[in-house]
């Protein structure tokens, strides 16, 4: 059988077991074969990793997981712009022994504020905004009627800049406004849960704490707003925005915004755990019921664009190498948008990231009850994401360790695999044309770097259906 044949057989066998299998095509699709997920022949999973250069390292890795009592977590490193590394560690579900793999889906919690920045980038760069624009006010982005009297006029000198720098002249003197909601409701006498829009409106019912642009103050409504900013924009939602106009064109189909109960939870998403005796909270949907943060106490949907995506770590890896500064891969923003977002003498910086040293390392935080997230780009061209389904007692400080974690890990691994682990995914895009190969129709998948039976063809193109090394 000549070589094109043989492409031909396998291009038709992959697709028409995708087509079998998959019930639809987007980033919730998933494989099932005998009643099970099985998502390796598509996905990026544990055995593309089993190697001996891993296991000196990996073994700090499962001693910080049983010192910190954490259940679960999902590595990733790239270097050069090559994914080289990406495992699960502990399980997903411990109700059902689930190991955790790289396509495991974790909350990111505040992660999500630079995928919201570097929409906000895009959106500029598109001319669709400035960031010098003002947000509310007669000519500002959010001339909405609900937000015309603010009982401090300084709210109309507030810039999309100032957002993004967490410089709008809120602080958490009195808590957070994002995690609030029964104080909200009750004062605006509205139900539970409460919007956005109720929460800015509450907000701007208050005096600001400092002048807009002379002080900074970590603002979980900052970047909250923001996301009302990119739909005002955009012309459509927040969510289908950043994943039309960020993700996919990155290739990252499996980031998506979270929902607070398990019962909600995303295909592939992990569970999650809080520490021993963590305090309950009252149900964010006004039940009267004390649950766990992690469980309905804590309203993810409204947190938003602060704090709401789920992600798998080679997704988000995809997006650090995107907004990283390095020539390969080529950045998804401009040179200008990233040094906006990095440069520490320009007033504003970081933007979207939590640090942005002058040495060139560049680091971003997550945290809440049952999520931990941190990820790091370095000077000499090295990446990596750590997501972990639970929490420790130390809270956001957890950061700090896995920091530490990661340093270990990556002077352990002596020498370095070179394959491209980002050649192994199948991406499905949001929206696509449809169209038929050996009379079976798709709806115009893309079939990236397909394994079939450990064989892989780097060159067939078939009528816009491309299976090969990305």
């Amino acid at each position: 059988m000549n070589l094109h044949n043989r492409s031909i057989r396998i291009l038709i066998i992959v697709t028409f077991a995708l087509f079998l299998f998959v019930p639809h095509v987007g980033p919730e699709s998933v494989v099932i074969i005998n009643g099970s997920n099985d998502p390796a022949s598509i996905r990026i999973d544990n055995t593309l990793t089993d190697s001996e250069i891993f296991e000196g390292a990996e073994k700090g890795i499962e001693w910080f997981m049983k010192n910190w009592r954490i259940k679960g977590a999902s590595v990733a490193v790239a270097r050069e712009g090559k994914l080289l590394y990406a495992r699960g560690f502990g399980y997903a579900s411990l109700n059902d022994s689930l190991p955790v793999e790289p396509y495991h889906r974790f909350r990111v919690a505040s992660v999500s504020k630079l995928v919201t920045a570097v929409a906000v980038m895009k959106l500029q760069e598109d001319g669709k905004l400035s960031v010098q624009d003002h947000v509310f006010g007669p000519d500002g982005i959010l001339d909405d009627t609900l937000f015309a009297h603010p009982k401090d006029r300084r709210v109309f000198d507030i810039t999309v800049a100032h957002l993004l720098a967490h410089e709008g002249g809120w602080s958490q003197r009195y808590g957070d406004q994002m995690f609030m909601p029964a104080v909200i409701a009750r004062t605006l006498d509205v139900p539970m849960p409460v919007d956005i829009k109720s929460i800015v409106r509450f907000a701007l019912s208050k005096n600001l704490h400092f002048t807009p642009g002379t002080g900074q103050s970590y603002s979980n409504l900052g970047y909250s707003i923001l996301g009302l900013v990119i739909e005002k924009a955009s012309g459509t939602d927040y969510e289908t925005y950043c994943r039309r106009e960020v993700l996919e064109p990155l290739g990252i189909y499996d980031m998506a915004m979270g929902r607070n109960l398990p019962a909600e939870a995303l295909p592939l998403e992990v569970s999650y755990y809080e520490v021993d005796n963590a305090p309950l909270r009252p149900s964010v949907y006004g039940t009267g019921e004390m649950v766990p943060a992690s469980r309905g106490g804590n309203d993810i949907e409204t947190l938003g664009a602060a704090g709401g995506w789920v992600a798998t770590a080679p997704d988000l890896m995809r997006l650090l190498l995107a907004v990283d500064g390095f020539e390969q891969p080529k950045d998804l923003l401009s040179p200008e948008s990233v040094e906006f977002m990095t440069d520490v003498y320009n007033g504003y910086a970081p933007v979207g990231w939590r640090a942005t040293m002058t040495n060139g390392a560049w680091w971003r935080t997550g945290s809440f009850s049952g999520t931990s997230a941190m990820m790091k780009r370095m000077p000499d061209g090295t990446a990596w994401v750590v997501l972990m389904n639970s929490s420790a007692w130390n809270g956001p400080e957890l950061t700090s360790d896995i920091d530490k974690m990661m340093s270990k890990f990556i002077i352990r691994v002596r020498e370095w695999p070179q394959e491209d682990l980002f050649s192994y995914s199948l991406p499905v895009p949001l929206s696509s044309q449809e169209l038929r190969v050996g009379g079976i129709r798709t709806e115009g998948m893309k079939v990236e770097g397909i394994k079939v039976e450990g064989l892989r063809d780097e060159s067939l193109r078939v009528e816009g259906l491309k299976a090969g090394k990305s």
